[in-house]
């Protein structure tokens, strides 16, 4: 199969779907409004709440949603052969998580910008605010922490040390572009265009002078450090401007991979049925898992509920950063699916790559993987593999710190709810919110159990947990429709799949740490089980509660 072919294929449906099916669910399900005062304006407090023209809002959604997922999560699943992988990321992209992110963006848009699991209390109620919250802090400061782990790991001299200048240096870009936009009120094409030759020179200077020399344990203080001030500062001055400026190395890069993919025009090598592997567990339900980011992710509803919302200036602008923002994702995914299947140089190179699942779910060789077949693409522009794997390298590991800083905010908005939640007033500061987030990050990052790092421990539990949590944003989207009149067919039948699918693959996982005596993932495992069993029961029966109460009132209307 011609790899150009099915990128051609995907590429066009992706932009179909936004043109077509985005535009529906934004205007006849959701209503959107021009006119309608976002939170950015009625709240607005130049900290969390800034209102922000739309080409600068979307590149730091798509930033903080993107980090490693849609490159680990195809370039793993792929080892099942490059046609489920193909699938999950085509349909799971369009009507999975396009409305998901949209959906939870427009939902939070219109409660005061709250998060998704805040907002919980006023559609289910506040047992379920407070189990959606707990699950939510639990899967931040685990996720972050393995973030943290793995970014210094990228930044380390057997990986990628030509990354840290330019990902410093961008820092500083950042808050110069930041100033000059909102303080200084300049023109934001001639800023944007500095910022990004800057951001280029500094990555040229990077790969020329990589540093080395530096501890992985120092890497994860440092980030940590960084992960708090990103967190506390105004969103104007630094996530936002540097997720913008930082967009454009990905969408130069992205270009770059699909048409040197389109002058190549390389045929797949792996199958598209692989099932000669060792030790791979069932296609059913875990290429679900696995393919996350690039497809549906419940991370992304915490980014879309709980930054993005308060920084919409308009209404209609929802539909390109939400769903558009998850097609943006589903392009990359795509990329590292064909990356993975068709930049091998042989089908034998690809067996062997991909001979078990042992060796094809680490981190390194599947990076690698990715690094290397679309610096092979890229080099059929006439730049040479070497700059253009160490581009890629360095475009990888941006992101990666992107996600760390903006989940982190994240982290300290949902213990600022917590504490509302609690009558904790304490826990409002955000400083003080934002120093627990950070402590809890650094749990998972640096308390060793074994040997071996907390969050790696528990890492088997964030796949599921992380599906689990997309399938119940959505039941509270399908609630909060149903409530007030909307269609519900839309978020219900992405609901059902990704619930069943997900708690198919944790209740597998939890028989599989009983088998082989996994103590503290069993335990925890079944502790998050029952909360999530507990919130879905809370939510089915507010469904049925409000579905029944629209039976009887269309029948007294038909009376």
């Amino acid at each position: 199969m011609n790899a150009a072919l099915v990128a051609v294929i995907a590429l066009g449906a992706f932009f179909l779907a936004y043109f077509t099916y985005a535009k529906f669910i934004a205007r006849r399900i959701f209503a959107l409004d021009p006119d309608a005062k976002t939170p950015a304006h009625t709240m607005t407090d130049g900290i969390d709440y800034v209102p922000t023209k739309k080409p600068v809002l979307f590149g730091h959604h798509f930033a903080s949603i993107t980090g490693l997922g849609p490159i680990l999560g195809p370039a793993i699943a792929v080892i099942w052969g490059w046609f489920p992988a193909f699938l999950w990321v085509f349909f799971g992209t369009i009507f999975f998580g396009g409305i998901h992110d949209l959906s939870a963006l427009v939902v939070s848009m219109r409660n005061r910008g709250r998060s998704i699991g805040d907002i919980a209390e006023k559609i289910i109620g506040p047992r379920a605010q407070l189990l959606f919250l707990l699950i939510i802090f639990f899967l931040i400061a685990l996720a972050m922490g393995v973030f943290a782990i793995v970014i210094a790991t990228l930044f380390s001299e057997a990986f990628n040390p030509e990354a840290v200048i330019p990902a410093f240096s961008l820092m500083v870009i950042a808050m110069a572009v930041g100033v000059a936009v909102y303080k200084r009120r300049m023109t934001i094409g001639p800023v944007t265009l500095i910022g990004v030759i800057l951001m280029f020179i500094t990555t040229a200077v990077g790969i020329k002078f990589p540093v080395t020399g530096v501890s992985h344990t120092a890497w994860i203080y440092i980030l940590l450090g960084y992960a708090f001030i990103a967190s506390v500062l105004p969103v104007w001055l630094l996530l936002q401007p540097r997720d913008y400026i930082n967009s454009f190395m990905l969408y130069l890069g992205l270009g770059a991979m699909y048409l040197g993919l389109f002058i190549y025009q390389p045929e797949i090598v792996a199958p598209a049925i692989n099932t000669e592997s060792s030790g791979l567990p069932p296609l059913f339900p875990f290429i679900f898992i696995m393919v996350a980011c690039g497809a549906i992710s419940g991370f992304h509803g915490l980014v879309s509920s709980g930054t993005t919302a308060k920084q919409i200036d308009k209404e209609p602008d929802a539909r390109l950063i939400g769903y558009g923002g998850a097609i943006a994702e589903g392009i990359l995914g795509m990329m590292a699916v064909l990356a993975c299947t068709a930049g091998l140089a042989s089908k034998e190179a690809w067996l062997e790559h991909y001979k078990s699942w042992g060796t094809a779910s680490s981190l390194g060789p599947e990076i690698n993987a990715f690094v290397q077949g679309a610096a092979k693409f890229i080099s059929y522009l006439g730049i040479s593999e070497t700059f253009s794997e160490a581009f890629v390298a360095v475009v990888v590991v941006g992101f990666a710190l992107t996600t760390l800083d903006s989940a982190t905010r994240l982290l300290r908005f949902n213990i600022e709810e917590i504490g509302n939640r609690l009558k904790i007033k304490p826990l409002s500061n955000r400083y003080l919110a934002s120093g627990i987030g950070v402590t809890a990050i650094a749990f998972f990052g640096l308390l060793k159990v074994d040997g071996n790092p907390a969050g790696l421990i528990l890492w088997g539990l964030f796949g599921t947990t992380n599906q689990i949590l997309a399938g119940i944003v959505l039941l509270s989207v399908t609630i909060y429709l149903l409530k007030t009149d909307r269609p519900i067919v839309y978020t219900l039948v992405p609901m059902i799949l990704m619930l069943s699918m997900a708690l198919w693959a944790m209740i597998l996982n939890l028989i599989d740490f009983w088998q082989k005596g996994n103590k503290p993932l069993l335990i925890i495992g079944s502790i998050i089980l029952f909360m999530i069993l507990w919130f879905i029961s809370e939510g089915v029966i507010i469904f049925k509660r409000s579905l029944n109460s629209k039976k009887v009132a269309f029948k007294s209307e038909a009376s």
